[in-house]
C-alpha cells in the first residue's frame, strides 16, 4: 500500500556518510522533530535525476530551508558511496543523502519500481514529499519516471 499524506512513515534504515565512514541513521533520526523536504529518485547519475531532479533542489536549496523547512533530504536504490560521489559531484552541499541501497524503505512506503527491464533491478519511484516530524503532509509522485515535474522544486515551492 502506498504512503498517503497524514500516515506516519514507517521504521526504516538508511547509510548516511559519516565521520568514520558509511553509518546507519533510522527514520527517527532524519525526521522525529523536523520537517524535512525528502526527495525520492530511482537513481544517482542517472539523466533525468542528475540532469533534471536533483539541480532544481540544489539551485533551490536556500529559498525552500527560508520556508520553515529544516533540511532536506535525497534517497536514493544506491549504496551511501555512490550517493556520497553524487552529492559531490552535483555540489549539493548542505542537502542530505540516504541510501537505500536494498530497496527497504521504497518498499515499506510502497513506492518502489521495477528497472530490470533498464537493468536497474528495484528502484523508488520518483517523488518530493514534506514530511513534518515523521507524519507526510505534501506527496508528489510522478506518473513517468523520466519525468520531474510535479516532484520537482518549483513545483513543492508552490506548495510549501
Amino acid at each position: 500500500m502506498t504512503i498517503q499524506v497524514g500516515d506516519h512513515l514507517p521504521q526504516a534504515t538508511f547509510r548516511v556518510n559519516g565521520p568514520d565512514g558509511p553509518q546507519a541513521k533510522t527514520t527517527d533520526d532524519v525526521f522525529k522533530g523536523r520537517r524535512v523536504v525528502l526527495v525520492g529518485v530511482p537513481g544517482a547519475f542517472t539523466p533525468a535525476c542528475h540532469r533534471n531532479h536533483l539541480p532544481g533542489f540544489v539551485a533551490k536549496r536556500e529559498e525552500i530551508l527560508a520556508r520553515g523547512i529544516d533540511a532536506i533530504a535525497v534517497t536514493s536504490v544506491n549504496d551511501i558511496f555512490v550517493l556520497n560521489a553524487w552529492q559531490q559531484q552535483s555540489g549539493a552541499e548542505g542537502i542530505e543523502f540516504l541510501a537505500d541501497g536494498n530497496a527497504e524503505f521504497a518498499k515499506a512506503i510502497g513506492l518502489e519500481m521495477d528497472g530490470s527491464g533498464f537493468g536497474l533491478g528495484p528502484r523508488s519511484q520518483r517523488y518530493a514529499m514534506l514530511v513534518d516530524d515523521g507524519v507526510v503532509r505534501i506527496l508528489n509522485v510522478e506518473d513517468t519516471p523520466s519525468k520531474a515535474e510535479v516532484s520537482g522544486a518549483e513545483a513543492l515551492l508552490k506548495v510549501l
